[in-house]
């Protein structure tokens, strides 16, 4: 039996004190105080983790004003704050055990465009790639770009002063930076920008916390201005962090936006920015480069930085394998051919952009003929990419770096603490040797990917943190390569921040640093915001900078997890935090509940720390996770029903218990299996959802409806016999009422009133058998299918599964259908584990005796047919498992091209999203298969439907999956049905268009099928 796990204790009676205070002061945004939203917010894309004490969502900057006024209150003075953003940081910058203010749930929005004199104003939670995707109909671009830019907010680029791929011609975000509204704690709000000599001294002359600010900012820039000089290096990424270097760049200009940049929340809340935008370049080509070694690989963009590309990007030969197992490698193999003689151990990508496309293409034939002339390195050949979706693609693989480091094999993983070195370009080479033997002398191996032409490599040694004696490795690692670089004129923190590694910062800045604390007691007199990063007031005594080694590691905790639990729970347990499941994209399918709630809980990172905390917790309390679970598998629920009721009936009355909210995060979960296809570290909810929800019934009740939907399958073939008095009853308003508020269950499908026997007669559809397939020979099994079925198109859906069987029929085929059994999908979905096991050994051994046949076996439904190769693969081992094709899949390997059909018009197609992020190349396949049949099929960038198998139909959920369909379904349904060639292969999604906007889409079998009518003679 699992344990009752109680929230923790440790909130500090002076933070609830705030913030009940907070509250009352007339704050409108959201305060959690729970222990999940805590411990979700407790970890970055770091090797730390720090428990909040709260935290608040402020609603605008009038809810941050509150926040800071009363937190310079002498009686919170003890208070500390920290702002958040998309909480992708490696370096644990927007960590704390105090309060995160997490600008990004509600301060979102993009408040101005001016596309002729090219700014934007913005509120700082605004994604890089919504602003991108917002400007882009202007034919402009905010410039800075990062590998999680479908995740980072613009606060959080700033607070950073990130850079990324192409700094070198386009800068640091401070270089794009017009204006701030930075709130000081105290809620004054400063407006910052360039100022002249006039209007300096009216804001030194100011008595207030901003003419402190400018005073000391002004004192320092004048007065130190020899030793800023000496101690600040030459490099494209400068000095993130109180850049005093910039304070004063043109004549009596005077901009304090240079400190407040890189300044990782630790002198205010900034809470809006106007940018500076770019044209984006009108013509765009990258150049592939393959060598046999990544050394080849970085001396050589030293002679290549010569040829001024735009940016030069590097990848190591361990990435590239990561990637070749990826979601992404599918659309960019063709850039990188294999040579099985001599394998690829290190690329560059080298762009060239502009606006003249002559221009572009000269460069580009220069350069070409430098690479077949210049002997100096040798490479194994290059490729081109042209124009701007090639090189989407591709950029996105290199995007994806970060987050495939995390997957690699074993417990020992990549990890994020000397990862993103600066050094001058030209000294790169010889510094990663000697780097590479650094790691090499404690015998680790390790990543390696970044911008050679800033100089600066991201390097993650490949450590297994449970592991005490590896883990003690972080302090030694980072002072040797704190002194390497100093040793080659960079810096530790060339592009991601200071965060957690600040205990460097001194050394770095010497003579300097105490003009960093002059700074930063003039902000923040208390040290209340970010404390121990950057720098500390020098006023006060007892403040110091956080040590790499001081704060609580992640592994520190997960030691702590039996081991036999963590392997077996590893989908979660792997999770390394790098956040490309907050993606802010309505038309990607990454996690629809997370853009439907802007709840991080509900995300897959969210879900995937609950359940760590978990597991954690469970074993601190004795209970053996993986014996308790056999327990449940092993006897009947019968005997626990009283126990369970009374721990329901307890939960009701508000007995604490921490499952309680991992199980409201689980429970809002799609089970659509995004999350396992677009992972990079595969981190898979519904797998650790259902074995959660398992256990979790086991103390508590379950819910009518978990009963109603996992006996579905059983129940459906009886009911199906009377489907007219079904559908009936199902529409009586007392019915519905009950199935609503008694059963949670909303809009329940009606039954097909298809007469399926008779479509079976009418193409001669036989039932497969054993005895009657033996009786083909090898001649008629070549021309015959058979045909999987799955309850919802087989019942609810009938006339699409009868519009297939025609289509196969008219391609000459004889149809054979394997005779109903429950697929067990639904009972999986809600965690009946055992009865889903029972249903996969049952179906499997069915199947396999006619896949004995050689005959192909085909579904319809693709997420009803994938669980063949998912599911039941996990629970009874790939090679147990039948082999159940795709429609696409088996079509394209009989399917011949036709001359008889030429048909322009395009179709446009929705694929259902477990899909097209579990079997990428599957989207492909239909594409082919329209092009065979003389036919243009568009494939639309689309999100989830919000329906997701009975996801919508539950009535807790109704009001999300609306949401969710609204995100990004309904402005495509919108757009392009009224062409009536609006096609989607998802049961669950057509039937969430016809629910939500009373439209009927067709399958694309369907439409092809109106073809093959049309043609036939």
């Amino acid at each position: 039996m699992i344990a009752r796990l109680l929230p923790s204790k440790n909130q500090s009676v002076k933070y609830v004190e705030f913030l009940k205070q907070l509250a009352k002061a007339g704050f409108q945004g959201d305060i959690a105080y729970s222990y999940g939203q805590r411990m979700v917010l407790a970890t970055d894309n770091s090797i730390y983790q720090r428990l909040p004490q709260a935290a608040v969502f402020p609603a605008d900057a009038k809810d941050v004003e509150i926040i800071a006024k009363l937190a310079a209150d002498p009686e919170h003075k003890a208070v500390v704050l920290t702002p958040r953003g998309g909480g992708t940081g490696t370096n644990g910058q927007s960590l704390t055990d105090g309060i995160v203010v997490d600008l990004s749930r509600h301060m979102n929005t993009i408040l101005e465009i001016n596309a002729e004199e090219r700014w934007v104003r913005v509120q700082t939670g605004v994604v890089k790639d919504q602003l991108n995707a917002a400007l882009k109909p202007y034919g402009l671009f905010f410039a800075p770009e990062l590998s999680t830019s479908n995740r980072a907010t613009i606060g959080g680029m700033i607070n950073t002063d990130a850079s990324g791929q192409g700094s070198c011609t386009y800068g640091k975000t401070r270089d794009h930076v017009l204006e701030l509204s930075t709130v000081l704690l105290g809620g004054e709000l400063l407006r910052s920008g360039v100022v002249g000599k006039s209007a300096l001294g009216q804001e030194t002359a100011r008595r207030d916390r901003i003419g402190e600010v400018y005073r000391c900012a002004v004192g320092i820039a004048d007065n130190q201005a020899d030793l800023i000089e000496r101690t600040f290096p030459k490099l494209n990424r400068c000095l993130t962090g109180y850049d005093l270097a910039h304070l004063r760049e043109q004549g009596d200009s005077f901009n304090l936006n240079s400190v407040l940049c890189g300044s990782e929340g630790s002198l205010g809340f900034i809470v809006e920015a106007k940018l500076n935008v770019l044209p984006i370049p009108k013509y765009s080509i990258l150049v592939n480069v393959r060598y046999a070694g990544f050394m080849d690989a970085l001396r050589d963009a030293k002679a290549l930085m010569l040829l001024k590309p735009l940016s030069i990007e590097t990848v190591d030969s361990k990435v590239l394998m990561l990637a070749m197992k990826d979601i992404v490698w599918h659309g960019v193999a063709e850039y990188f051919p294999e040579d099985p003689s001599t394998p690829t151990l290190g690329i560059n990508l080298i762009e060239f952009s502009g606006h003249d496309e002559a221009a572009v293409q000269q460069s580009v034939h220069d350069f070409v003929l430098h690479l077949q002339r210049d002997t100096s390195v040798v490479r194994l050949g290059h490729t081109l990419a042209i124009g701007a979706d090639a090189l989407k693609r591709v950029y996105a693989m290199r995007k994806r770096a970060v987050g495939l480091l995390g997957n690699v094999k074993g417990e020992a993983r990549p990890q994020p603490f000397v990862e993103d070195t600066a050094v001058p370009p030209e000294n790169l080479a010889d510094f990663i040797q000697e780097f590479r033997a650094l790691l090499d002398s404690y015998d680790l191996q390790y990543g390696m990917f970044g911008h050679v032409d800033a100089g600066v490599l991201h390097v993650r040694p490949i450590l297994d943190m449970k592991d005490p004696v590896q883990a003690a490795l972080i302090r030694p690692i980072s002072d040797a390569v704190a002194a390497l670089t100093q040793k080659h004129g960079g810096l530790l923190w060339g592009e991601h921040g200071k965060g957690l590694r600040s205990q460097y910062v001194p050394d770095y800045f010497g003579e300097l640093y105490p003009a960093l604390q002059e700074l930063k007691a003039a902000f923040d007199p208390w040290n209340q915001l970010n404390p121990g990063k950057i720098a500390t007031p020098k006023t006060l005594s007892d403040s110091r900078l956080t040590r790499v080694d001081e704060v609580t590691l992640r592994g520190e905790l997960d030691r702590t997890i039996d081991e036999r639990v963590w392997r077996s729970y590893d989908t979660a347990l792997h999770c390394n935090g790098n956040g490309a499941c907050y993606n802010f994209d309505a038309d990607d399918a990454m996690c629809p509940s997370w853009k439907g709630t802007r709840d991080r809980v509900h995300s897959p990172k969210g879900r995937a720390s609950l359940i760590r905390e978990w597991l954690r917790l469970q074993g601190q309390q004795g209970v053996d996770v993986l014996a308790a679970t056999d327990h449940v598998r092993s006897k009947s629920n019968v005997a626990s029903l009283a126990k369970r009721a009374v721990n329901t009936v307890a939960q009701k009355m508000g007995q604490q218990d921490f499952s309680h909210e991992v199980y409201e995060a689980m429970a809002g979960c799609l089970a659509c299996k995004s999350c396992a296809g677009q992972c990079p570290v595969k981190v898979n909810v519904p797998e650790f959802r259902s074995r959660f929800l398992e256990l979790y019934h086991s103390r508590y009740l379950r819910p009518l409806k978990d009963y109603l939907i996992g006996s579905l399958e059983y129940t459906i073939p009886y009911i199906a016999r009377v489907p007219r008095l079904y559908n009936f009853f199902m529409g009586a308003r007392p019915v519905r009422y009950v199935l609503e508020h008694v059963a949670g269950m909303v809009d329940s499908p009606l039954l097909s009133i298809t007469d399926f026997g008779a479509v079976c007669r009418r193409w001669n559809v036989q039932i497969a058998t054993p005895e009657l397939l033996s009786t083909l020979d090898k001649q008629q099994r070549a021309r015959s299918v058979i045909i999987v079925q799955d309850a919802f198109t087989r019942y609810f859906e009938t006339s699409v599964l009868s519009d297939w069987i025609e289509l196969i029929a008219r391609l000459g085929y004889q149809i054979y259908i394997a005779p109903f059994a429950p697929n067990g999908k639904p009972l999986q979905v809600q965690g009946f584990v055992r009865s889903f096991e029972k249903a996969a050994h049952f179906n499997s051994d069915a199947l396999s005796q006619l896949q004995c046949y050689e005959m192909a076996l085909v579904g319809l439904d693709p997420a009803m047919t994938l669980v063949y190769r998912q599911e039941y693969a996990k629970t009874l081992g790939s090679k147990n498992a039948p082999t159940v094709l795709l429609p696409q899949e088996w079509l394209a390997s009989i399917l011949q091209p036709t001359q008889s059909v030429k048909d322009d018009a395009p179709y446009y197609f929705l694929p259902h999203c477990t899909e097209k992020t579990n079997e990428p190349s599957s989207i492909g396949l239909w594409q082919q298969i329209y092009e065979r049949m003389g036919l243009n099929l568009q494939v639309q960038a689309s999100g989830c439907c919000g329906m997701s198998g009975t996801y919508g139909h539950e009535t807790k959920n109704a009001v999300t999956s609306t949401v969710i369909y609204k995100q990004s379904w309904a402005p495509l349904v919108a757009k392009f049905n009224a062409s009536g060639r609006l096609l989607a292969d998802g049961y669950s999604c057509r039937s969430q268009v016809k629910r939500q906007d009373g439209v009927v889409i067709l399958h694309p079998l369907q439409a092809l099928l109106a073809v093959v009518r049309n043609v036939a003679p």
